[in-house]
């Protein structure tokens, strides 16, 4: 450095007058009274910039940077603008001297200043503002009595190959009219903008380990819930897994909802917590009447940034219940209710299309969303769908036992009278044995293709459809060696139509039957069941001997049990609007099943 220097003083015109002994007096002086002093104070102010704190977010971090590099530069006002992919605007994030109505105004990236810095990555210096072609906004600097601009590039570079470079500028103000900026000047406001660079960066790094952290997390305790050997049950993954998403959003409650293959209609899958949910669990929605549900699933014609919402490509932010276009009055009674301040909804795809949505009902008020925590969202939601799969696959794995029951009974009973000498007199009963082997095969069949093991809701008759299943439960439990149960004759009353999915009928009332069973002590009991009418509700009542325990059947009752055949059952009852009622008295178990009667209108509102 200081045989460079000497050599600049050495040519330099205006010094020739001095001798080589006072020119290296005049560098050496320069360089370790004036450079040193120069530089230990660019280095002061590079760390002023780069000690901030990079676990503030976006917004506040750039306010601070905008307003330390203006005081470091003795300017008027600062702002920082970063390019959005999605408007293909700068949008201005953090300022200092500038009015936030002024902040939100966002120019074009093609067609502006900022634009330009941040494409070519180059400084731009403007002596006159309201004198430059270039310049459009000259209208807010007059008012502001702004007259020259130095925009510097802001650019942190990719880190995944997916994703691009986030590029934006600084904007750099001053009152003086005509003003020579300097190399020196520009390299400094260059420097100073890499340090803004770098405090991204570096917030963005300590994201993304972030982000890995509580990934692995859920990875851990959806492995855990794998080891179980009761089986993954999404409503226990729901509970394990929330808690890991409150860095990233204050969940008061969240739903995860399925889309139907024609994506008219979606349905409550689960919940959490269930008493905290606006829709209910297994209820269906018709898509077109709700905003947010189209939006979420089908995208929208523009996407941007709204007073009360933002519609990103990846999510639907709704940033004011109370006043979005997007919520009804009954959404806005509930999050006034529950002090909610921000709904957020995110598509779930499988090759392109949305199989599934989530939604996150928050404490806290969002604008916007970083990448990193919308790839938390989604995964979790992902991890979400897999335990859904999973579940239904445990179901079905628990649902198959009982028509393998029946089929074996049944062949059996049916290899037996094949003995016989007079086939011809047994015909009719070998065909009932075989009828219900080909129902049962076919019913497997349909649990192994099948993964939604439910079906269209159609106008069912309880009574008939429990007699048939109570009839092939009983053969079944006359062929095990339950011979200690003792099944009384059914008690069944003509025409109680319900609305719901035969499959999904036929399950609880396997798994209720199973249960009966299950209960009654090997010393001997009874088991009964009964369907009428009461009011506007069907009811099926189980009766067995046995009784259960008063503290499990408030647990019962709200879904909060281990066994996988009441989960199936709760569920059930749950999407129809239905009810249990458990009780026990002497020495019994009473099981009672509430459907709502068919009504007209149930049919109706699904057309």
């Amino acid at each position: 450095m200081k045989e460079k220097f000497f050599e600049f003083i050495k040519s330099h015109p205006s010094l020739q007058h001095l001798t080589n002994s006072e020119r290296l007096d005049l560098a050496r002086s320069i360089e370790q009274e004036y450079l040193v002093g120069v530089l230990s104070g660019i280095i002061r102010d590079v760390e002023e910039i780069i000690e901030i704190d990079s676990g503030l977010e976006e917004k506040k971090i750039l306010e601070i940077a905008a307003e330390k590099i203006a005081d470091i530069l003795k300017a008027e006002a600062a702002s920082i603008r970063l390019f959005d992919p999605e408007s293909l605007s700068m949008t201005c994030l953090g300022t200092h001297r500038i009015t936030e109505a002024e902040c939100k105004i966002d120019v074009p990236f093609e067609d502006s200043i900022s634009g330009r810095v941040a494409r070519e990555n180059r400084s731009i210096a403007i002596s006159s503002l309201l004198e430059d072609l270039h310049f459009k906004a000259k209208s807010n600097v007059r008012d502001k009595g702004f007259h020259s601009l130095l925009a510097v590039s802001l650019q942190v570079p990719k880190f995944l190959g997916s994703e691009g470079d986030f590029l934006g500028s600084l904007q750099i103000y001053y009152k003086e009219n005509n003003r020579k900026f300097d190399p020196f000047e520009i390299i400094h406001a260059e420097l100073l903008a890499r340090s803004v660079s770098y405090v991204l960066a570096k917030r963005k790094i300590l994201a993304l380990q972030r982000l890995n952290v509580h990934k692995e997390k859920m990875i851990d305790r959806i492995f855990i819930k794998l080891s179980n050997r009761e089986g993954i049950k999404l409503k226990d993954l729901f509970m394990d897994l929330i808690p890991e998403l409150d860095p990233y959003l204050q969940v008061k409650s969240c739903s995860l909802f399925s889309v139907s293959k024609d994506q008219k209609f979606v349905r409550v899958e689960a919940g959490y917590p269930l008493d905290k949910t606006y829709h209910r669990l297994g209820y269906t929605f018709t898509v077109s009447h709700h905003p947010y549900f189209q939006t979420a699933i089908h995208g929208a014609p523009e996407y941007g940034d709204q007073p009360f919402e933002r519609i990103d490509p990846a999510y639907l932010l709704i940033k004011d219940p109370e006043k979005s276009r997007f919520t009804s009055s009954g959404m806005r009674r509930f999050v006034e209710k529950h002090h909610i301040y921000s709904i957020l909804i995110i598509p779930l795809k499988v090759n392109g299309i949305t199989r599934y949505l989530l939604t996150f009902y928050a404490t806290d008020q969002k604008s916007s969303f970083m990448n990193e925590e919308i790839d938390l969202l989604t995964f979790f939601g992902k991890e979400v769908m897999k335990a859904l799969r999973l579940e239904f696959l445990d179901d079905i794995m628990h649902d198959f036992k009982n028509p393998a029951i029946a089929i074996t009974g049944f062949a059996s009973r049916a290899r037996n009278l094949m003995e016989s000498e007079d086939l011809e007199g047994i015909r009719n009963k070998l065909v009932t044995y075989l009828d219900i082997i080909l129902k049962e095969t076919v019913r497997m069949q349909d649990m192994a293709i099948a993964m939604r093991l439910e079906g269209r809701e159609e106008v069912l008759d309880l009574g008939e459809i429990a007699g048939e299943r109570f009839r092939l439960n009983e053969e079944a439990t006359r062929q095990s060696w339950r011979k200690y149960i003792r099944i009384e004759p059914l008690e069944i009353e003509t025409e109680i139509l319900v609305y719901c999915s035969r499959f999904g009928l036929e399950r609880v009332l396997d798994n209720l039957m199973n249960n009966a069973a299950n209960a009654i002590p090997k010393q001997g009991g009874v088991l009964s069941m009964r369907c009428y009418v009461k009011e506007t509700m069907a009811c099926l009542e189980i009766r067995n001997t046995g009784e259960i325990p008063e503290d499990k059947i408030d647990q019962i009752k709200k879904g909060e049990v281990r066994g996988r055949g009441l989960n199936i059952i709760y569920r059930f009852v749950q999407g129809n609007h239905g009810k249990i009622d458990i009780q026990t008295k002497d020495g019994q178990t009473i099981v009672i099943v509430k459907l709502p009667l068919f009504q007209q209108k149930d049919t109706d509102s699904n057309n």
